[in-house]
């Protein structure tokens, strides 16, 4: 009996230990062929966010990548920044948007809900209790269920269309179309099972013409129609209203079960441009196959970069990042009958030829989405760049911030690195001439700055303080400029960007001009102190100076935030601060300290600041855009392992794939595109160089799928949880001592090969030419 009992325990142990060694090698690779990648995606990633705290600010985007519309669940008012928040807990209908930050806000909105029962539509008594466990949220899908009616919605969306289910019980049902606030218009159509109409609704940079013209079709006819009038006043069996906030109402008799779809397009154009929009997106489609189109679309993009590893979170947050970069700015061009590309202008109001994009804020994106883009997607970004000459030709700037037009948001001129970037990465730019021209005139212009159009001043062209800039070499902190030193270090890095571009066109006059107007930044630095700070225009520095001051001379910083945007001259910047090992103690100074902070300037603590003192990580502020690319400064100073360190604790310690996954504002892509770089091994610390710098890779092994054709492989077999520190690395079999890798590298395809520990290795990329690009050192 012991005999068989021992046989049965070798047995066993012999299943469990095959068991165990089966999923350990399920787990080395939990992606596998085939398997849908659009399920590790979750759009409630920085969802859980407030005024006070963000964790990302986002709200879940139902959309296709770079989609014209976008749809959301509303958990909050008509008009609320904060359109979603994870902690509420009714619905008060799905909408089309076109918010790319709360700050921001929306235009062009409106909604549609379901009811049952007695007949409720306005906003607060309409709103249907719902539970996230109840819920399902993809990129290319939102299913909710309505508990108070008993009714499950359902979107899936295309790029200017989407397709909705309802799934009734049985009752009296009703579907409503709010048309929102600031101007709108419904018509019922009954014969045609059709409601058509158009909303206003907008926060400034639209022209007086401004319209989004919908169409939504039904398959079910109506057995009501009703209509609401300003102040929530119904209509009864009426077909059309026009005012200041309109909405329609159509009703049906429905068995438990019983489903009604409705398609629905819109078109910034007309109302014929809307159902053009809907017969060519849609058409016939049923619901699952348009789904399945939208999931699609998904697929093909997030199939661009494949990772390996083994812990599931790590690969979520990638994904649901990838998915964020890949949202904006989104395509405000249509196809016409004829299938021409043409748009309708933020900026003239005229309908015109060409490409148009829009929702975006350069301030943010021109750090890492947009090098993203020409990494992996240089068509795409030819065609933003036309969208940019476009905005050139029709409005005389540039944009900065655009939602839909010119919006007074942040500072800088960073239009110009995007530009620049796109024409030294190879990107097709067809009109090189007249962008640079629009450059210079930013650099250059103070005449008709702001402009003025339909009583809103719009302030986020050209450079504020471009003369005195131009004269002086920075904007002086006493003339009622504000954020001024934020500026002058912004304007020089955009000079910087200028003068690669005249470069690489021959331009060596203009080029000179511009390389040496990028050096301004070393007008704000402060030896004594060994910040940046404000300087009065007699040339005197700012007194009193507290560098821990949040605003005043910077932008949602302090000095020890922005003292590092030199993108273009760190080795420059090591200079001024006496060498680099007091260039390393400064910067571990900004990580050692405690999270101490002036907030005087604001008069109490915005979100940004507490963002950052909540962290634990000193003073280092990742929850916003200045000081995102400082860690990957150690490289310059032969401190790589430095890098890698703190690179691997803010990927796996302010990133999480929930609600609260952020670490801070979203800002159209960037944190998540900071997220994508860094996660893969290396970022682009300065845009319009042909180098990113390396920092810590987390996965196992990716592969980058390029537009030309070939693919770029980042392998670390060893790398985990401890082993962060890069020991070696090769590039295509050979050694790779440099803390940097090329664009072109990237682009020829291949492997970056690296051997990871857990103990550093000081002397891997410790030479002097194993340094990134500095302009100091290029000029020596």
């Amino acid at each position: 009996m012991k005999t068989v009992k021992y046989l049965f325990c070798v047995l066993f142990l012999s299943m469990l230990s095959c068991n165990q060694e089966a999923e350990k090698e399920n787990t080395s690779n939990i992606i596998s062929e085939g398997r849908s990648l659009v399920d590790f995606v979750n759009p409630l990633m920085g969802t859980d966010s407030s005024f006070d705290l963000s964790n990302g600010n986002t709200y879940p985007a139902i959309a296709t990548p770079w989609g014209m519309n976008f749809w959301t669940p509303m958990t909050s008012k008509m008009g609320d920044g904060w359109t979603y928040k994870y902690d509420e807990n009714k619905i008060r209908g799905i909408k089309q948007t076109h918010q790319p930050s709360p700050w921001i806000n929306d235009y062009a909105a409106f909604s549609l809900m379901a009811v049952t029962g007695h007949l409720k539509y306005q906003e607060d008594e309409r709103q249907s209790w719902f539970s996230h466990k109840a819920e399902t949220v993809k990129p290319h899908h939102y299913r909710v269920y309505l508990a108070d009616y008993d009714v499950t919605a359902e979107v899936t969306p295309t790029e200017r269309a989407a397709h909705f289910k309802f799934t009734f019980p049985d009752n009296q049902s009703y579907i409503l179309v709010d048309a929102f606030f600031k101007g709108s218009m419904v018509k019922i159509i009954p014969e045609e099972r059709k409601i058509i109409g158009y909303c206003r609704n907008n926060k400034g940079g639209v022209p007086e013409n401004f319209h989004n013209y919908f169409v939504a079709e039904f398959d079910k006819d109506f057995e009501v129609n009703h209509t609401w009038g300003d102040n929530w006043k119904l209509l009864k069996n009426s077909k059309e209203n026009e005012g200041e906030h309109v909405g329609a109402i159509v009703g049906f008799k429905t068995k438990r079960g019983e489903v009604v779809h409705v398609k629905v397009a819109s078109s910034f154009i007309s109302l014929e441009q809307a159902e053009l929009n809907l017969n060519r997106e849609i058409g016939t489609d049923t619901f699952d196959k348009t789904l399945a189109k939208a999931k699609a679309s998904w697929e093909t993009e997030l199939n661009k970069i494949r990772v390996e590893d083994d812990n599931i979170d790590n690969i979520r947050t990638f994904y649901s990042c990838l998915y964020r970069v890949l949202l904006f700015p989104r395509k405000l061009h249509e196809l016409d009958k004829d299938n021409n590309i043409v748009h309708y202008s933020p900026y003239n109001g005229q309908v015109l030829p060409g490409y148009m994009f829009t929702d975006n804020g350069f301030w943010d994106t021109f750090r890492a989405v947009f090098p993203f883009f020409n990494m992996v997607y240089p068509e795409l970004n030819s065609q933003i760049m036309e969208g940019l000459a476009n905005t050139y030709k029709e409005s005389g700037w540039l944009p900065e911030w655009a939602s839909p037009g010119h919006r007074d948001c942040m500072i800088g001129s960073n239009s110009s690195p995007i530009i620049s970037d796109a024409f030294l990465k190879g990107v097709t730019v067809d009109n090189v001439d007249l962008l640079l021209e629009a450059m210079i005139k930013n650099a250059t212009t103070a005449e008709n700055r702001p402009l003025s159009r339909g009583g809103n001043v719009i302030k986020s062209v050209g450079r504020e303080g471009i003369d005195y800039y131009n004269n002086l070499g920075y904007v002086p902190y006493n003339v009622g400029i504000k954020e001024n030193a934020a500026r002058t270090l912004e304007y020089a890095y955009a000079d910087f960007t200028i003068a690669q571009m005249a470069k690489k066109l021959g331009k060596e006059d203009m080029a000179n001009t511009f390389y040496k107007r990028s050096l301004n930044y070393k007008n704000l630095f402060d030896s004594e102190t060994g910040w940046m700070r404000g300087k009065n225009e007699d040339g005197s520095f700012q007194s009193p100076f507290n560098p821990l001051k949040w605003g005043d001379a910077f932008t949602e910083g302090n000095s020890l935030h922005y003292t590092w945007s030199v993108f273009h001259d760190v080795n420059g910047l090591i200079d001024l601060m006496g060498g680099k090992e007091a260039f390393v103690n400064q910067l571990d100074t900004v990580f050692n300290m405690p999270p101490d902070f002036d907030n005087s300037y604001y008069g109490f603590t915005i979100h940004e600041i507490r963002e950052m003192q909540i962290m634990n990580m000193g003073n280092y502020a990742h929850g916003n855009q200045p000081i995102q690319h400082m860690i990957y400064l150690y490289n310059y100073a032969n401190a790589s392992y430095k890098t890698q360190e703190k690179i691997r604790e803010v990927v796996t310690k302010l990133y999480t794939p929930t609600p609260d996954g952020y670490c801070g504002d979203e800002d159209n892509g960037q944190t998540s595109a900071w997220y994508v770089f860094s996660a893969l091994g290396f970022y682009p610390v300065t845009p319009a160089v042909n180098q990113y710098v390396i920092g810590s890779p987390l996965f196992k092994k990716a592969n980058i799928q390029l537009e030309n054709g070939k693919t770029f492989q980042i392998s670390a077999p060893n790398n985990s949880k401890e082993n962060f520190y890069i020991q070696s690395a090769t590039l295509n079999s050979e050694a790779h001592n440099k803390s940097f890798i090329t664009f072109e590298a990237i682009q020829n395809g291949g492997e970056l090969y690296f051997k990871m520990d857990s103990t550093p290795n000081k002397k891997w990329a410790s030479d002097e030419d194993s340094l990134p690009y500095s302009l100091s050192s290029n000029l020596k």
